[in-house]
């Protein structure tokens, strides 16, 4: 019995500590230069260590490999490791605040974020017609540069130069941690990530409250790759999966439509993907009433979903430009497919437009003949449209998306409860496995040509893991039958 005890002990302090390891080259950096100002050096795992791409790259592989390992262990044990929910929740704690003294390597958008938030709440810019540079390179302000850091490191940004790229919600929360920064990069950094970690605990917390599950809670809470792309790079994804778990929760738990929608409609706010999922939750809440009915209540609650979704847009819109930085972001090319065809076929920009616009227009047909279907259905089951939601997502993420980063993965975590065995083990997976491909990065260092080997890498591992999932899916059913012979 003791034996059993410290072998549960082992394994989570063995996760623990792997985190510090991940944390250990940020605070070095700290230590030595004591700011996160001009922090310009992501994409490298050890900072200014004297040390070769190459090999940083291998100890970011190892630890994140031993850390995935240990997450899947955890997993598999939950029930013995985790006893109660109170320690389960103090276990994703402790780790998540690890994870905040990890320097956001990979990524410096939330420096743009900040940037964008000091923009609009110190200098009354409007940020979805002003850039960071517009706003500096004018006569005399230049001199805020001196003694404003969250300012001068948005203006290095590679975003300096565009509008706001996001929806009102999140541009309102930029504004209100760029406003209690003071100014401050390095204080601006740590509220984010402060902010970034309650965001986490709280997601985990829906996630058990709607599922029961200790399984899905673990899934998402002690994901590596939500630890580092959630709270270590600090993305605003974590914010639409918190948005769209409210959403669930008050339609499942609450029985409230109303409030679900206004959640939806904040999640859309942020990130336009999530008004996919809006005609499946009003469908479902009116599945006893008649087609025709449910119609009516679709037209009722899109145009309740629209007013919540116009609102925040008020504070900024003067005209269509508002949706400039979102239009800017969508015609970059990065780490998808869409990258092979800029290098193996002659005509690039037409081959992407092309490719682009015709799955767009077979997406928009399947997408609206669902909805058509499913508006006639007799039985409506929410696990069952969870799962064709998220089938939606997954095909607008991997076909659609012309700027695809692994982060945008994320998307797929808030439906996960509702989907096939399958995919409960899959997506997770492939979560990490962006993670793996993101360190030909590290590599290589940033540039959009290495989103062909980090494509290539991503798609054959996504692959080679659901290969061998059917595989011991099989092997499991054989196995069950045999033992079925046997009695």
């Amino acid at each position: 019995m003791t034996k059993i005890k410290s072998s549960k002990k082992i394994i989570k302090i063995a996760f623990v500590i792997v985190s510090i390891l991940f944390a250990i080259p940020s605070i070095i950096y700290l230590v030595e230069k004591k700011t996160v100002y001009q922090f310009g050096t992501y994409y490298q795992f050890l900072y200014d260590a004297q040390v070769s791409r190459a090999t940083q790259t291998l100890l970011y592989i190892l630890l994140l490999a031993i850390l995935a390992v240990l997450y899947f262990v955890i997993i598999q044990k939950r029930k013995e490791l985790f006893q109660s929910t109170k320690k389960m929740f103090l276990f994703m704690a402790i780790v998540a605040v690890i994870f905040v003294a990890v320097l956001p390597f990979t990524s410096s958008d939330v420096f743009y974020y900040l940037g964008v938030g000091r923009l609009d709440s110190t200098y009354h810019q409007n940020p979805y017609y002003t850039t960071i540079k517009e706003f500096v390179e004018q006569a005399d302000n230049s001199k805020y540069l001196q003694t404003d850091t969250v300012l001068a490191q948005g203006y290095d940004n590679d975003w300096a130069d565009t509008t706001v790229v996001y929806g009102p919600i999140w541009t309102l929360m930029c504004q209100l941690v760029a406003s209690l920064s003071l100014g401050s990069i390095d204080f601006g950094l740590l509220i984010f990530k402060l902010v970034n970690v309650l965001v986490h605990l709280g997601n985990c917390y829906l996630i058990y409250k709607i599922s029961h599950k200790k399984l899905f809670t673990l899934l998402y809470g002690l994901n590596p790759f939500i630890l580092i792309e959630g709270i270590a790079c600090v993305h605003n994804d974590i914010f639409v999966i918190l948005c769209i778990l409210v959403a669930l929760y008050f339609l499942r738990k609450k029985k409230n439509l109303v409030v679900s929608v206004a959640f939806l409609a904040m999640a859309t706010a942020i990130k336009y993907f999530a008004i996919m999922i809006l005609p499946f939750i009003i469908i479902y809440y009116f599945r006893e009433e008649k087609p025709s009915k449910r119609l009516g209540r679709c037209i009722q609650y899109g145009c309740l979903f629209l007013v919540f979704l116009v609102i925040p847009y008020l504070l900024y819109i003067r005209d269509g430009q508002v949706l400039s930085g979102l239009l800017a972001q969508q015609e970059k090319l990065a780490k998808s497919f869409y990258i092979i065809l800029t290098e193996y076929f002659k005509e690039p920009t037409l081959s992407v437009s092309v490719v682009n616009h015709v799955l767009l227009g077979g997406f928009t047909i399947i997408y609206f003949f669902t909805c058509v279907i499913l508006l006639n259905q007799k039985e409506i089951r929410l696990r069952t449209e969870m799962k064709k939601a998220n089938y939606f997502i997954m095909a607008f993420l991997f076909l659609l998306i012309t700027n695809f980063q692994p982060w945008y993965i994320m998307w797929l975590f808030p439906l996960l409860m509702w989907q096939s065995a399958e995919n409960i083990r899959w997506i997770p997976q492939i979560a990490l496995m962006s993670e793996f491909a993101n360190s030909i990065f590290l590599t290589y260092g940033e540039g959009w040509r290495n989103g062909t080997p980090f494509t290539f890498v991503f798609v054959v591992g996504s692959l080679g893991i659901w290969i061998i999932n059917q595989k011991l899916k099989q092997k499991t059913k054989r196995n069950k039958t045999e033992q079925r012979g046997t009695v």
